[in-house]
């Protein structure tokens, strides 16, 4: 048994999440699939360059920091009309 091995002599489980996690910054696309914006109860898209959730009938830009959205009206960001497209 090496110092690696659990005491039951398995080797010690490996996090799977932590192989399957989305890029720093990135949001987990199943979480995606399940988040509506707070407001309009409508859908959001990821904008992973401002790394913000959007949601175009609210015109709001929802944080995302360090892959968790932060889906508070009050943290949101007011789109500007050139941002909604």
């Amino acid at each position: 048994m090496s110092d690696r091995d659990a005491p039951d002599g398995n080797a010690p489980a490996h996090n799977a999440s932590a192989h399957n996690a989305p890029a720093p910054g990135a949001v987990d696309p199943r979480l995606l699939d399940i988040l509506v914006c707070p407001q309009t109860k409508g859908p959001l898209t990821f904008d992973r360059e401002k790394s913000e959730l959007i949601s175009k009938t609210a015109m709001l830009a929802y944080p995302v920091r360090d892959g968790v959205p932060i889906m508070l009206v009050d943290e949101a960001r007011p789109l500007s009309d050139d941002e909604v497209v």
